[in-house]
């Protein structure tokens, strides 16, 4: 079975018993977390304790408690190390506050055991670390998958993976499109909807949640102004709303908007936002396009080869910390703008055989200090898409 280069993160943290720290692999729902966590498990040759909360019907803080105590009791009174793996924790009402209890319980007393928490919900995970977990934990993060795994897993061709995208468990149905889809509509986006970001917030309007994320699907790789949203949508209330639902969309996963890059905090803040997928499947699933049209048509194709990019990007910038924007100055325009610390990294995406740089050379005018990535395209020193989705091409100086 592959194994993602996670999984040898996660077996070295199972081993650094001198590491009190709650250990937490966090990520879009399916990503292949519980895979990564079994694969990491089957390295080791202490005690463990695998329980998810999947199994019981309604888990609970009780259930949490007991599951925890038996994993305290397997080591024999502190006199060896043991592992619990809880797996699905987000579904436990109330987990947080609970965990932070046991956890300081466990410090006063010099617990050998050794706590991995998973969860399919980042939006939720993140809601509950962030509120009461604070300072307990490391995080490993399970991005969508990349072009370089499913090549490797999977034998997807580049336009393989720009259609089907980086959903491990659609890869089997990859040659029938409307399984496929059928199965990236009810097993991926419905789920995530549905079981993570309305079961957390107080979603008033459901419909329009769901409308967003079609639009924002359909939009991929493109700005959109919140009024413009407004126009489409029906019932859309006012434009902190959507703002609101995209930002819900975007800690599960599924649609970012991304911020027209800015000196100044306030003039990003009111910008108009790029919309873009995490995973081409979510654009493309819900198209009613096909993989012919998307992928023979030159405007449709740019806009999915902008997306997967833009999803390349997006998986790369929390673990090596950088953020990604875009900028536009009149019909000056650069696809993504990259900034880490003080450096910058301008990246134009070329989906046809043009040699146009767009907006490239009014913004390095106005930043000469940033790296200028061409990917596609017939330009001198431009890149292949291909060598820049494997990770072959550098993003700073």
């Amino acid at each position: 079975m592959y194994e993602r280069s996670q999984v040898e993160t996660i077996d070295e943290r199972m081993r650094e018993f001198d590491n009190p720290l709650l250990q937490v692999v966090v990520g879009p729902r399916q990503t292949g977390k519980s895979t990564m966590i079994s694969q990491a498990l089957g390295r080791q040759k202490i005690e463990s304790l695998y329980v998810s909360a999947d199994d019981p019907i309604e888990p609970t803080v009780s259930w949490l408690r007991t599951e925890w105590q038996q994993a305290r009791n397997m080591t024999r009174g502190n006199t060896r190390p043991v592992l619990l793996v809880i797996d699905e924790i987000q579904k436990v009402k109330s987990w947080p506050n609970a965990v932070k209890s046991l956890w300081d319980e466990d410090r006063r007393t010099g617990s050998k055991l050794k706590v991995f928490l998973s969860g399919s919900s980042s939006l939720l995970l993140h809601r509950g670390l962030e509120d009461s977990l604070m300072g307990r934990f490391e995080l490993i993060r399970s991005p969508h998958w990349s072009y370089g795994e499913c090549r490797d897993a999977f034998g997807y061709s580049l336009d393989d993976y720009l259609y089907y995208g980086g959903y491990p468990g659609a890869a089997r149905f990859a040659g029938d499109e409307r399984r496929w889809a059928s199965y990236i509509r009810d097993s991926v986006i419905e789920p995530t909807i549905s079981q993570d970001v309305l079961a957390l917030e107080d979603v008033r309007k459901p419909a329009l949640m769901r409308a967003v994320f079609r639009l924002g699907a359909l939009y991929s790789g493109q700005e959109l102004s919140y009024n413009k949203m407004l126009g489409q949508l029906q019932d859309a209330g006012n434009t902190t709303t959507l703002a609101h639902y995209l930002e819900l969309l975007d800690k599960a996963g599924m649609i970012a908007a991304l911020s027209k890059y800015h000196a100044k905090e306030l003039e990003r803040r009111k910008s108009s936002p790029r919309l873009m997928v995490y995973n081409t499947a979510l654009m493309c699933a819900p198209s009613d396009k096909g993989r012919d049209r998307l992928m023979g048509d030159s405007d449709l194709r740019g806009h999915v080869v902008e997306s997967a990019v833009g999803a390349f990007l997006l998986a790369r910038a929390p673990e090596e910390g950088f953020e990604v924007r875009w900028w536009r100055d009149g019909n000056d325009e650069v696809d993504f703008v990259l900034q880490k610390g003080s450096a910058l990294a301008a990246i134009e995406v070329k989906g046809g055989g043009e040699a146009r740089q767009s907006g490239m050379a009014r913004f390095l005018e106005r930043h000469p200090e940033a790296r200028r990535i061409i990917v596609g395209g017939s330009a001198a020193g431009s890149h292949g898409l291909e060598e820049f989705l494997l990770g072959e091409v550098e993003l700073f100086w």
